[in-house]
């Protein structure tokens, strides 16, 4: 069976490509900015990560929104081998700061 997309690698974001991820919605009854910050994690080079929490932040959204067992998306990308970069960028903007 054939491929129907190619694997798109080096791929340039824009500024309105990084902000669509600031729809991303919940369909299993975990927090929205939860799963909105983890679909942009899991989607999103370093650079254009720190461009969406930047707008994430101006949202007013909440950086320690917890999933449905109380972890924050930096408790997850915290143990995660590659997160080292997107770790420093959540805790520069505040994430695992008491509100």
């Amino acid at each position: 069976m054939r491929k129907d997309k190619e694997k798109v690698v080096d791929e340039v974001w824009t500024e309105d490509h990084v902000k669509s991820y600031l729809k991303v919605q919940s369909h299993d009854g975990t927090a929205a900015d939860f799963r909105t910050l983890m679909k942009a994690y899991q989607s999103m080079k370093a650079e254009d990560f720190e461009l969406f929490v930047g707008f994430f932040c101006k949202d007013g959204r909440d950086l320690n929104a917890v999933d449905k067992d109380g972890r924050t998306a930096l408790e997850i990308i915290s143990t995660h081998r590659r997160g080292v970069e997107y770790v420093d960028i959540l805790k520069a903007a505040g994430a695992g700061q008491s509100a």
